[in-house]
């Protein structure tokens, strides 16, 4: 995932939504109850860590019992101490204090309570990225020091290697051919970081690494499921019971198993908090990560521009919320002086200037009469008002409905490419004008020699596809090109 191109644009709930689920995480409640039970008798060590005689009063405290009461007591109360919520006063005699930063779970905005639960998220991020513990008392020497190379762990990789797991769950997210809210099988999260995306079928030892690197995420999401940043639903022990099954691949490609039984092999989603969580990662970390409603309050030109790069239904939401804080004429005018130029990315300027004005009633049409005469903005001013049924509308003149035709194709190249609708739309515009070409080259549009240079790309029958690269030739020499 590249740091330079934007990612699409998530929808977030309200920052009061996500500090009441925040505050409702299993991790960060629990280390919440025990900053408030720590008192003068509660004894840490040198990290910070509570002392082993207390992990069961502590364990107590939070209803907690079984063998790994005291490891989530354990857990919680490092959160606590990471996050403010528990001061160490005294590091010789080990003493604590109620952090400065506990008072803001009752009386900080939700801003402050999501930074608590950003700073829980770092804890268990680090922690989720260890070795168990076993594997590291196994590697410690004499002396007491791990030895990383006999656990095969590099900590720099395997960090590097959840950040983007997460990475990839966040866009499959937020693209709108992703599953969405939906859950995600682990085998295909697994295999999005191993397969190269050239692979054809992949060879054994690429299989077995997908299955190697899904019995690591089952660890890692079972670890990240208590702070709140996803939904798990586990790997089925008893897929694991037989030692010489390679859980969720198959000859048939990484990650690839019978529809009735993925759910067994993992499946998680991001919450909604999660989502929050991970943006937040993604923008510190330098990344464009746009959320829906960024641009409610900047210019016509910065709406236009950017919603150029956003898929069709990310692009209609960030409008809707544009136009919510405009009255309807005022923000037709605009958005229509916004859509002007004769730059390379005026053309899907205009078509999203178009697409936001069909969300606007009535009240705008003074502002589309006022431009009926503009040669960039007549066309579509005339389309508007005609669906509209506003009467008295000129009829625009040939010139004028030529350039408008360049100029939507124009914008439909620079929004989805060669797509099967632009071949559509070729195709009906060389059978309904036969002498379409002759009269196309001469439109004074900056467009026109590319477009025509696509239309004869996009065209199936030879003879048409001939006619129009002979008219972008005479288009660009026109152009002094």
């Amino acid at each position: 995932m590249s740091d330079s191109s934007p990612l699409p644009p998530v929808r977030l709930h309200s920052e009061a939504e996500l500090a009441r689920d925040a505050l409702a995480t299993p991790l960060l409640s629990r280390a919440v109850r025990l900053a408030r039970w720590a008192g003068p008798d509660t004894r840490v060590g040198a990290g910070g860590e509570l002392v082993e005689e207390q992990l069961a009063p502590a364990a107590a405290e939070l209803g907690l019992d079984g063998d790994d009461a005291a490891a989530y007591a354990s857990e919680a109360w490092r959160v606590a101490v990471d996050t403010g919520l528990v001061a160490v006063v005294d590091e010789e005699e080990g003493t604590v204090a109620a952090g400065a930063d506990l008072s803001l779970v009752l009386s900080g905005a939700p801003q402050d309570v999501l930074g608590l639960w950003l700073g829980a998220l770092e804890t268990v991020l680090a922690d989720a990225s260890v070795p168990d513990l076993d594997d590291l008392v196994e590697a410690m020497d004499e002396g007491g020091e791990i030895d990383f190379s006999a656990l095969d762990w590099d900590p720099e990789a395997e960090a590097e290697f959840l950040d983007g797991v997460l990475g990839n769950l966040y866009l499959l997210t937020a693209s709108e051919d992703g599953p969405g809210d939906g859950p995600v099988p682990l085998p295909a999260l697994a295999a999005s970081m191993i397969v190269p995306d050239d692979m054809g079928e992949p060879t054994n030892d690429v299989l077995e690494q997908v299955s190697d690197a899904m019995m690591r995420l089952d660890d890692q999401f079972r670890a990240l499921e208590p702070v709140g940043l996803v939904d798990f639903q586990p790997v089925d022990e008893a897929l694991m019971a037989d030692a010489g099954e390679e859980p969720g691949v198959s000859s048939g490609g990484a990650g690839a198993v019978d529809d009735t039984d993925v759910s067994r092999y993992g499946m998680v989603r991001l919450t909604p908090l999660g989502v929050y969580g991970i943006r937040a990662r993604l923008l510190e970390a330098g990344f464009a990560a746009p959320a829906v409603g960024d641009l409610a309050d900047k210019g016509a030109d910065v709406l236009l521009d950017s919603t150029s790069a956003f898929p069709p239904m990310a692009a209609q939401a960030e409008t809707e919320q544009w136009l919510a804080r405009r009255e309807p004429l005022a923000a037709a005018r605009e958005l229509l002086a916004a859509a002007r130029g004769a730059d390379a990315g005026a053309p899907l300027r205009r078509l999203r200037c178009q697409q936001a004005l069909s969300l606007v009633g009535t009240a705008a049409a003074p502002a589309l009469h006022e431009v009926l005469d503009d040669a960039e903005l007549g066309g579509l001013a005339r389309v508007w008002l005609a669906e509209r049924g506003v009467p008295d509308v000129p009829a625009p003149s040939e010139e004028m409905v030529f350039w408008l035709t360049v100029d939507t194709i124009a914008a439909q190249l620079a929004a989805e490419g060669n797509s099967e609708e632009l071949q559509a739309l070729v195709e009906g515009l060389a059978a309904q004008h036969g002498s379409f070409f002759a009269a196309a080259w001469r439109v004074e549009h900056p467009a026109t020699p590319d477009v025509l240079e696509a239309m004869g790309r996009l065209h199936p029958d030879k003879r048409v596809a001939k006619e129009a690269r002979k008219a972008a030739f005479k288009a660009r020499s026109q152009q002094g090109g």
